[in-house]
């Protein structure tokens, strides 16, 4: 199994470092828009072997020279020009950019790959991912509120002292201000935790908990990081583990033509079927809310490529 990774900034190499330590895959790429940099980042890995329990081929290159990959992890994102990050939508028009000069190119030399998508934001670049590159929507798959609910989890794990991955809680929508905590469905051990002012705060504490770590080291890296690996693992190893991914659909749960984190189950195709848990009336107002800002976000930054929609 060959997985490349597009990207050689903090994320990236974050997740290579993930791959070769849990002996994901037998050939990873790492690569960027310098051969140094990635090459930098494989020797290293490449001594990192010497502490592993089987071999693994890892090879640097330039974003041009990735071909016949079976997984494209897309971490590459422009730099914030030293301003102050206070939403992801910030980083969308020249995000845009960028998928417009990579996701063609990747696509032509991949073209029975799986792309994962972690660039933000990454709702809008999924949707671009999925548009640009001519896959179908199972083969197109952006790490979405799978992080924000290993925090919303984490969090939960410490309120109610039970290991998070025995909690059931999800968090959907946008991977920003317009996410929503599923708590109307939320257990452990088949017993409801309860929509209770306490989890709300919790909840809160989410929102807000990639921008705290931002703000406190100027980026995030290992939650991110993990949470791909995790994903990554479930395409190679065939899993049908259930996930909240930002995902392309033409209908869902009675909306149509849009992009964020649903539940999905996840497999070697990609995304093998999607879920529909029942949702509060609470919930699904904020859920139609949510499309509602979301597909306003995708045709401000790529009216183009949305079916239908003309720019008079």
């Amino acid at each position: 199994m060959k997985v490349a990774i597009i990207g050689t900034g903090r994320v990236g190499s974050t997740l290579a470092y993930a791959l070769v330590l849990k002996q994901v895959c037998e050939h990873l790429v790492i690569a960027g828009r310098t051969y140094e940099n990635a090459l930098g980042d494989a020797l290293d890995l490449q001594h990192t072997l010497a502490f592993c329990s089987r071999p693994k081929r890892i090879e640097g290159c330039t974003n041009e020279q990735v071909k016949d990959a079976d997984i494209v992890v897309i971490t590459a994102s422009v730099a914030p020009d030293g301003q102050l990050i206070t939403s992801r939508l910030q980083l969308g028009e020249k995000n845009v950019l960028l998928f417009r000069e990579l996701i063609p190119m990747l696509a032509a030399n991949n073209p029975n790959a799986i792309f994962v998508v972690v660039t933000n934001p990454v709702d809008v670049m999924t949707y671009a991912a999925f548009k640009l590159s001519g896959f179908t929507a199972n083969r197109v798959m952006g790490v979405g509120t799978l992080v924000d609910s290993a925090r919303f989890r984490a969090l939960l794990s410490q309120e109610e002292h039970i290991h998070p991955d025995d909690l059931r809680a999800y968090i959907l929508g946008e991977h920003g201000t317009h996410q929503i905590p599923i708590l109307s469905s939320a257990e452990a051990g088949g017993e409801p935790l309860g929509d209770t002012p306490i989890h709300r705060q919790l909840f809160a504490q989410v929102t807000e908990a990639g921008f705290e770590v931002y703000r406190l080291k100027g980026y995030t890296n290992h939650a991110i990081a993990t949470a791909t690996c995790m994903v990554i693992e479930a395409l190679v190893f065939d899993e049908y583990k259930t996930m909240p991914l930002a995902t392309c659909f033409d209908e869902w749960m009675g909306i149509r033509d849009n992009c964020f984190s649903i539940p999905v189950v996840v497999g070697r195709s990609g995304v093998i079927r999607h879920l529909h848990p029942q949702l509060s009336a609470d919930e699904q107002h904020a859920l139609h809310v949510a499309a509602t800002a979301i597909k306003s976000a995708i045709v401000s930054l790529i009216p183009d490529l949305v079916d239908g929609y003309c720019s008079d």
